[in-house]
């Protein structure tokens, strides 16, 4: 046998009783354990449905096929937030986002009065960005509005947003910066151009950088439950 097989008899190697079985003499890399540990019996994370990972947020689910489970970032480390924006408004988000034959969901949706719905959990990755390298890494956040149009931008929206993005960065320790924080248009491979030219990426990191010199919010240490807010009933 050639190296061929001893590389599909080292994919082969089983997960047993949380450590590597060798199998042919050949283990299964570091990378991969790291990444599929966690789906072993007893392992996985607790979850209760409608915990949010962002206090300002309320909680509406996408749909289950817009998502991939992970265990994020034990799994796939988090140095990216990606920024759209949806050519619709908030409520069309939110729809397509519930619609299993959409594909693809952000994580959150910030609408133009500032409010922000929360779709996905952080530890997952969502179908967002085009580029599954980006999804696994990076964090979606979909904006309501139009790309041709600077007046969907508002105070609101950028502030609500920004400490959104400031508390994500604070989590997993992004840099507050335009390597770290990006369009969508900047993904590789990608054919989207959203956040488009009118989405103001000075004004925007500033706020960012402002939000996060305040104290920080929950995060996915201490989830906030839907409970525990006036307004975490599932969004229309």
């Amino acid at each position: 046998m050639g190296s061929d097989e001893s590389r599909r008899v080292g994919r082969r190697a089983l997960l047993i009783g949380g450590g590597a079985a060798v199998a042919g003499g050949v283990a299964l890399g570091w990378d991969e354990l790291r990444r599929v540990w966690w789906r072993l019996p007893g392992t996985e994370k607790k979850r209760v449905e409608g915990e949010l990972d962002h206090a300002g947020a309320v909680w509406t689910a996408a749909a289950r096929a817009n998502w991939r489970r992970a265990d994020r970032p034990d799994d796939f480390g988090i140095d990216r937030i990606v920024i759209h924006v949806v050519q619709g408004s908030y409520a069309t988000a939110l729809r397509v986002f519930k619609n299993p034959g959409h594909g693809a969901a952000a994580h959150y949706v910030v609408g133009k009065d500032g409010r922000i719905a929360q779709m996905i959990r952080e530890l997952d990755v969502a179908f967002h960005a085009g580029n599954r390298g980006m999804n696994e890494r990076s964090i979606g956040i979909e904006h309501e509005g139009f790309v041709d149009r600077p007046q969907d931008f508002t105070a609101a929206m950028y502030e609500s947003s920004a400490r959104l993005a400031a508390d994500i960065c604070a989590r997993y320790g992004i840099p507050v910066d335009r390597e770290h924080l990006i369009g969508h248009v900047e993904v590789e491979g990608t054919d989207h151009t959203d956040p488009g030219p009118h989405w103001d990426w000075d004004r925007y990191i500033k706020l960012v950088r402002e939000a996060a010199a305040k104290p920080a919010t929950p995060g996915p240490s201490s989830p906030v439950s839907p409970s525990s807010s006036a307004g975490a009933a599932a969004a229309s």
